[in-house]
């Protein structure tokens, strides 16, 4: 255990009368140079990552229990699924509803599995589990989750293997949340390479069209001041650079940008601003979500992988501090 392990977990000790082990289960502490970040056993995600002591991703406190997906990988689909079901290769299957208040599935099924530590050294680590078949989805997929501390930031790359023996369906992202620095998001200016947004109802959150974003408030192409602004969208015809990657930037009232960027596996952004949690929580951190598909794609289809049978897929997106 480190010295800042240590440290962070002695509150939980005096909390709860000797037991050692947080909410979110083993601590995995990396660090290259200036940077450091935790990621954590519960959901395999990212507890926090820092640059020379300011936040890059927003943090929760070690002694809570994530909240909003708080830095985990959705798999195998992101966002919201109606109903909770789907078809693939001509048969329905049905998933249990965890956001029931809206009769949806959410976020898959990963974000409180406890995850191991596969290898790694001070500045990586990789992070596995496997699905296995359950009712409503009943294959077998390994996943693997890699991060990385170096000169280019963090870089997190998700793969998954089909080790089963039947296709199946597979989608993925990831919840960070981009520090402001201090205060809230609204005093920081922001910036999203995105043409078109996703549009939802007010009800359930599901997709109902495509809006462009020429003209609307959402429309962030050159940077601006977010406000008060709530968003919970999708947006889509990323703009990306000659590497194939598509960003968003994030500047906060001390000057500095916290910055996420996504591969080309990921033609989606999801941004959250955090309105639905609750105090402290609410608009602490703006939602940067990568997704491989759009909501609800596990019913509609669209951009969903088929896995064959010792198919492998990997993705990518990455945070920094500029």
């Amino acid at each position: 255990m480190t010295d800042a392990q240590s440290s962070e977990q002695a509150p939980i000790a005096r909390q709860r009368s000797g037991q050692l082990v947080p909410p979110s289960g083993q601590q995995h502490e990396l660090r290259f140079g200036d940077q450091q970040a935790t990621i954590v056993e519960v959901g395999g995600g990212i507890r926090r990552y820092s640059r020379s002591g300011r936040d890059v991703l927003n943090p929760y406190p070690i002694e809570d229990m994530c909240d909003g997906a708080h830095g985990t990988p959705l798999i195998p689909w992101p966002n919201r699924l109606a109903d909770g079901r789907y078809d693939f290769d001509g048969v329905t299957y049905q998933v249990a509803l965890t956001e029931p208040e809206k009769n949806n599935a959410i976020h898959g099924f990963l974000r409180w599995r406890s995850w191991n530590r596969i290898d790694g050294d001070d500045s990586n680590v990789t992070m596995g589990t496997t699905i296995y078949p359950m009712k409503g989805y009943p294959f077998t997929v390994q996943i693997r989750v890699r991060y990385c501390l170096s000169v280019d930031g963090l870089t997190v790359t998700t793969t998954a293997t089909n080790i089963g023996s039947e296709p199946c369906p597979y989608g993925a992202g990831q919840h960070p949340y981009l520090s402001p620095g201090e205060g809230t998001i609204d005093r920081c200016t922001l910036q999203l390479d995105a043409t078109t947004r996703v549009l939802t109802d007010d009800v359930r959150q599901l997709p109902v069209g495509l809006e462009s974003v020429a003209g609307t408030p959402f429309d962030f192409r050159n940077p601006r001041l977010l406000g008060d602004l709530a968003i919970d969208h999708a947006f889509s015809d990323l703009i990306r650079d000659a590497r194939g990657r598509a960003w968003v930037h994030m500047t906060g009232s001390d000057g500095a940008t916290a910055s996420t960027w996504v591969d080309e596996h990921h033609p989606l952004i999801q941004i959250y601003t955090g309105d639905t949690l609750g105090i402290p929580r609410a608009r602490a951190g703006l939602g940067t979500e990568p997704m491989t598909c759009p909501p609800n794609a596990l019913q509609t289809g669209e951009s969903v992988i088929r896995l064959e049978p010792g198919m492998s897929v990997s993705t990518t997106w990455g945070a920094l501090l500029q």
